[in-house]
This record gives structure tokens, C-alpha cells and sequence, in this order.
């Protein structure tokens, strides 16, 4: 997290630095070695955050989200056919961007369905909250 906060050209040599140190360590236990193996193979994706700090360094968000679907599936024993599975998965993702937004899914619908248009559309929220962000800074080349 604090390489995020502040990234610096000398901590990015030391982190690189830090890595090549664990990651080309022979520990003489072949299973622990190859895992290590592969890891070093994965250098440049793993080490991709010190050039780009605004990646996110985990896919929690996404995770929570698969796992929302699994849950309503056990609960409900799941959609009884194609259309309502794909009913299932517009509404969740309907429900989850608005929560994200801070929109009431209840007004957000209702503002849909009543043909009022009072509030902006899901798309327009996320392209302003994208401008917003400092997504793609550190990917102009100069």
C-alpha cells in the first residue's frame, strides 16, 4: 500500500530487486522450486503495479460478486430456465453497478419502468465516475 500512496523509481528498483531475491532462491525441494519457477515466469504481469500503481492488486470485488450469484442459486435451487438465469444475472448486475453507484435500485427502476427519466442512466454515471478516476495515467506515453 505504500508504494501505491507514493511510488518512487527507488522503491520500484528496490521491490524488483526484493522479488529476484525469492523468486531465484533454490530451496532443493523440487514441489516448492517449480511453484517458485512459475512465479518468476509471471514476473512481468506480478510486477506490472510498480509501473501502472493504479491496477487494482486483488479481484475481490469480482469475486464477491460470482459469489452473490452462487448463494442466491443455493438458496433458490437455482432458475428453473434459460430466461430466468439470464433474468437472474441482468437483475444482479443491475443491483450490484447501482449499489456501486450509489443509486437506489428501487428508484433507478421505478424511474425506468414510470418512463420518467429523472435519473441518469447507469452508463452515464459510469463514464463520469471513469473520468474521475485516475485509471490510465501512468499508461501515456509521452
Amino acid at each position: 500500500m505504500a508504494y501505491w500512496a507514493a511510488p518512487s523509481p527507488a522503491e520500484k528498483v528496490r521491490l524488483t530487486a526484493e522479488f529476484e531475491r525469492i523468486f531465484t532462491t533454490v530451496m532443493g525441494y523440487q514441489q516448492l522450486d517449480a511453484r517458485i519457477a512459475k512465479t518468476q515466469l509471471k514476473k512481468a504481469s506480478l510486477l506490472l503495479v510498480l509501473d501502472h500503481p493504479e491496477i487494482p492488486l486483488h479481484n475481490n470485488p469480482a469475486e464477491l460478486g460470482a459469489r452473490q450469484r452462487v448463494r442466491k442459486r443455493d438458496v433458490s435451487f437455482g432458475p428453473q430456465t434459460a430466461d430466468g438465469a439470464k433474468a437472474w444475472d441482468t437483475f444482479q448486475t443491475l443491483t450490484a453497478t447501482a449499489q456501486k453507484l450509489g443509486v437506489s435500485i428501487y428508484h433507478y427502476i421505478r424511474d425506468r419502468i414510470t418512463q420518467a427519466y429523472a435519473l441518469p442512466s447507469l452508463a452515464s454515471l459510469i463514464t463520469k465516475r471513469a473520468q474521475q478516476e485516475p485509471l490510465g495515467q501512468s499508461w501515456v506515453v509521452t
